[in-house]
């Protein structure tokens, strides 16, 4: 499992958000609290700081590899993932995500391109067209842009290949809504292989997630699970199930304080349907969930005046917000594109339905109404502003709109005594106990499975990989899609 761009401070302003929210005691904790063993390091190997790319390759591969990398080495040579080495074993495999499905994560697992931004020929990789052949049995994500051709309805691929008619005749399910994702009974009417594609990018943020149209992560996570056990329940080998808390990372690029606080939550609740699956079954099984780096320099805690900072933090603001400044920056730039809108009329619309309205602001200045206007020249700016408005006034810190080079977290959970005495064991690839690599991880799966990841690598020599040529949608990269 995987929490996309969280750091330890993430789980403060979440602990602190869910007690005040929920009117707890001090002492209450999350569900990943329970089960934390040790830390992180998560340098790549051309920066100390990280990308998703590069960490997600390192946890996958278990080798440091260059930012922007997916499932290839530091010299672009494809590497053995554990996903295709449980696969070629006999163990059933799956992705879970809320973003696109071709995003860096789950693409590290299940593809093998030269750079993050080759979507198109990564779907390629997930269904099968590579030397592998099919390697991954169920997948639910967002990102069903990049199976389609532009010139059917929702598609941006860069070809004409329709990659869901061609999954459809190599005998894939497909599901591409709530109500068909509702038609797989929690898992127990499913078909594999399974393709889920639930959304064209990604998935909403939960602060703005309609449960009506959009399945939460932790829907998602007990829907693999039980279509994965029942499918493995007469194997000797069971499944290897890749989650994603995916879009914890877009909060911290954004600076999103209110977002941020209910993506961490959103997954913390899929942490407890693993932990209850896990808890509910005699087969030996095992949770590891880290980050992949930091995303935001996010810290509890803001200077807002010159003189000495009182000790305090708000998290009733992020309660007053109730939509993330994306939602909110696409709704102004909506209203601001009607036609017969006036200057004076979106002036209005902004005070009266945005900020008193979604973000329950009621101190709001009128410089700070005229800067929005002003902002809304461009979404960017716009969306920055708005977020800044409830960091400000929660006391909610940022130092970066990218990542930061602080360790993450790693917990660890298994029903078998013996995993358990190799999870708390302590020292370089030896269990998990303490301060890691972040490639210490993907070893430490390796060994416990007995699989043989430069076999694989072996396998993968003829794959296609190097891009055609160089077309990064920056709105995908940093999900500021307006």
């Amino acid at each position: 499992m995987v929490t996309d761009g969280m750091g330890l401070a993430s789980l403060s302003l979440t602990r602190s958000f869910k007690q005040h929210r929920d009117n707890l005691s001090f002492d209450d904790i999350l569900n990943l609290d329970k089960h934390f063993i040790g830390n992180s390091r998560t340098r790549s190997s051309d920066s100390l700081i990280t990308d998703s790319a590069a960490g997600a390759t390192s946890f996958s591969c278990a080798l440091k590899s260059y930012n922007g990398a997916i499932g290839v080495d530091a010299d672009t040579n494809p590497c053995g993932t554990i996903l295709e080495a449980l696969k070629l074993e006999g163990y059933l495999t799956g992705l879970v995500v809320t973003t696109r499905i071709t995003d860096a994560t789950p693409a590290a697992f299940s593809a093998h391109v030269d750079f993050r931004w080759q979507d198109d020929l990564i779907a390629e990789h997930q269904l099968g067209d590579y030397p592998l052949g099919r390697s991954v049995d169920l997948i639910l994500g967002g990102g069903e842009c990049h199976f389609l051709p532009r010139s059917v309805q929702g598609g941006c691929r860069e070809d004409n290949r329709n990659l869901v008619e061609e999954a459809r005749a190599a005998n894939w399910s497909y599901v591409s809504n709530r109500e068909l994702f509702d038609a797989l009974q929690g898992g127990e009417n499913v078909t594999l292989p399974l393709l889920g594609l639930l959304a064209s990018r990604d998935i909403p943020y939960d602060i703005d997630r309609d449960p009506k149209v959009y399945p939460s992560l932790a829907e998602q996570t007990r829907t693999a699970l039980t279509a994965l056990s029942n499918a493995s329940q007469h194997s000797d080998k069971g499944f290897f199930l890749l989650i994603e808390g995916s879009r914890i990372d877009h909060t911290g690029h954004h600076n999103d304080p209110a977002a941020h606080v209910r993506e961490v939550l959103a997954y913390d609740e899929a942490f407890k349907a693993v932990l209850d699956f896990v808890d509910s079954t005699d087969v030996e099984t095992v949770i590891i969930s880290t980050s992949d780096h930091e995303t935001g320099g996010l810290v509890t805690a803001r200077q807002v005046s010159p003189s000495y900072p009182d000790y305090l933090w708000y998290p009733e603001v992020l309660l007053n917000s109730t939509h993330s400044g994306e939602y909110l920056t696409r709704k102004i730039l909506r209203m601001k594109q009607e036609s017969g809108v006036t200057t004076e009329q979106l002036a209005t619309f902004i005070e009266k339905e945005i900020v008193l309205g979604d973000m329950g602001i009621t101190d709001c200045t009128f410089k700070e109404l005229s800067d929005i206007q002003a902002a809304s020249s461009s979404a960017e700016k716009l969306l920055y502003y708005l977020n800044n408005m409830v960091s400000v006034r929660s006391q909610t810190g940022w130092t970066t709109h990218g990542h930061s080079a602080v360790d993450v977290a790693i917990y660890a959970y298994s029903n078998s005594k013996r995993i358990n005495n190799l999870l708390y064991q302590r020292g370089p690839y030896i269990g998990l106990l303490g301060n890691h690599e972040n490639i210490e991880i993907g070893a430490f799966i390796e060994s416990l499975t007995g699989i043989d990841l430069k076999k694989v690598t072996d396998m993968l020599k003829d794959t296609k990989h190097h891009p055609h040529h160089h077309t990064l949608e920056a709105d995908e990269y940093h999900a500021n899609a307006f």
